[in-house]
């Protein structure tokens, strides 16, 4: 059997269907899995195990994806996020079953649509994945484990980390930007002080790292950390470099963005920022890691209410 799985979409949203993923090859083992993704998911989906085949959506039209995923002779798909182009092109395909949620125009293309409403975030988006799944394969084991994906080079990574940055202590690490894809943030003013609490206790060593396009926001930091113990670090060395390096994190302290979804992945203890509205919430964007390393907070709106909420964050960090 050959099956495909649609997430062709940002970082965060592809690591939310990647449980969806595993259980699907773990119930059916002898089934090839080819995924389409976004080409910046790519590396990280050919790291994984239990994919066996990655289709990088760089097609301008729904007829050349068509053309693409036909050589494939698929014999079910799982869209786990739709739009025309992929509903359209999977059709043309003429794959058998086309699985995906019964939302959108594009549904009308798919021949079992299930209906989630996704909308009132009943559930998380990779638990929502899950369901998708089980619609189909009503006896599947839901069950994955954390960490969900082991990088082969981790050690290595690590060790060429510590050994460049002189780094003898666990890491308590703060990711200041994200991209654009949070409903909140602190500022970075706000991010400084944080870590200084890290500092004073002389027990970690305090690491910023920066996105491979950040680094006019590293600069920044390092302005306001000047002779401090702080290791700034610009991830352009490849998504899985920067993985590898994260499972090896005592803390990751991000907003909710791709990165935090990373450490998540690797099993790597979260603090975490979120907006305050449904649609950014911990509820719908919780992280496929175990509960009990996750730390979310929502950021609100309100000024008073926002300096309170950094006044616990601050008393959490005092207390690790």
């Amino acid at each position: 059997m050959n099956i495909l799985v649609v997430r062709n979409d940002k970082l965060g949203d592809f690591i939310t269907a990647l449980p969806s993923i595993y259980v699907l090859k773990q119930h059916k083992p002898q089934a090839k899995i080819t995924v389409l993704v976004a080409g910046l998911n790519s590396a990280l989906a050919q790291a994984c195990p239990f994919i066996d085949e990655v289709i990088v959506d760089t097609f301008d039209s729904a007829l050349e994806l068509s053309r693409a995923l036909k050589k494939h002779q698929f014999d079910l798909s799982f869209t786990l996020f739709s739009n025309t182009k992929v509903a359209l092109a999977q059709f043309l395909a003429r794959i058998p079953q086309r699985v995906a949620p019964a939302t959108k125009i594009a549904q009308v293309f798919y021949n079992r649509r299930v209906p989630q409403r996704r909308s009132q975030v009943k559930m998380s988006e990779y638990e929502y994945n899950l369901e998708l799944i089980q619609s189909y394969f009503a006896d599947i084991d839901l069950n994955f484990p954390s960490p969900l994906c082991e990088m082969k080079d981790k050690k290595i990574v690590f060790e060429t980390f510590v050994a460049r940055y002189g780094v003898e202590k666990d890491i308590v690490a703060f990711h200041p930007g994200f991209g654009g894809s949070s409903d909140a943030n602190w500022t970075l003013e706000e991010y400084v002080e944080l870590a200084k609490i890290i500092l004073e206790k002389k027990v970690y060593q305090v690491v910023f790292t920066f996105g491979p396009d950040e680094e006019a926001l590293m600069k920044k930091a390092q302005a306001l950390l000047p002779e401090q113990n702080v290791v700034f670090y610009l991830s352009n060395e490849g998504m899985i470099t920067f993985i590898s390096l994260l499972s090896n994190f005592k803390l990751f302290v991000s907003t909710s963005t791709g990165t935090y979804h990373l450490a998540a992945l690797v099993a790597t203890p979260t603090m975490t920022f979120f907006g305050d509205s449904l649609f950014a919430s911990v509820k719908r964007w919780k992280a496929i890691s175990d509960e009990t390393i996750q730390d979310p907070y929502m950021i609100p709106k309100e000024s008073d209410q926002r300096a309170r909420m950094f006044e616990r964050v601050q008393t959490k960090l005092k207390d690790i």
